[in-house]
């Protein structure tokens, strides 16, 4: 099983994207899901969380731009990312929130954020 996120690019700061990820149900109920990021030189870090019941945390440096959520059908996770900044440039991953549950990492998508 691997978690294939999409939706990235390139993008000027001040911008928006989404992101999303397909999942099937029963990953995203038992861990909860979670975005990660891997910026060019720097550890793969949690930026955002979401259980299945809905609760959420971010990262202080994304908090109050970007929202994390899933749909009903908890097959589908979102990172709504706004106020973009160059700093955010990173290859975004998707995977379960708990270490424990945790899948192969997929290839990410790669956000830019430029003039």
């Amino acid at each position: 099983v691997q978690l294939q996120a999409s939706g990235g690019g390139l993008v000027q700061p001040g911008g928006s994207l989404r992101l999303s990820c397909s999942v099937s149900g029963t990953i995203f109920k038992n861990g909860g899901m979670g975005w990660y990021r891997r910026a060019p030189g720097k550890a793969r870090e949690l930026v955002a969380a979401v259980t299945s019941g809905g609760s959420t945390y971010y990262d202080d440096s994304v908090k109050g731009r970007f929202l994390i959520s899933g749909d009903n059908g908890k097959t589908t996770v979102y990172l709504q990312m706004n106020r973009l900044k160059p700093e955010d440039t990173a290859v975004y991953y998707c995977n379960t929130a708990s270490p424990a549950l945790r899948v192969p990492w997929g290839q990410g998508t790669l956000v830019t954020v430029s003039s």
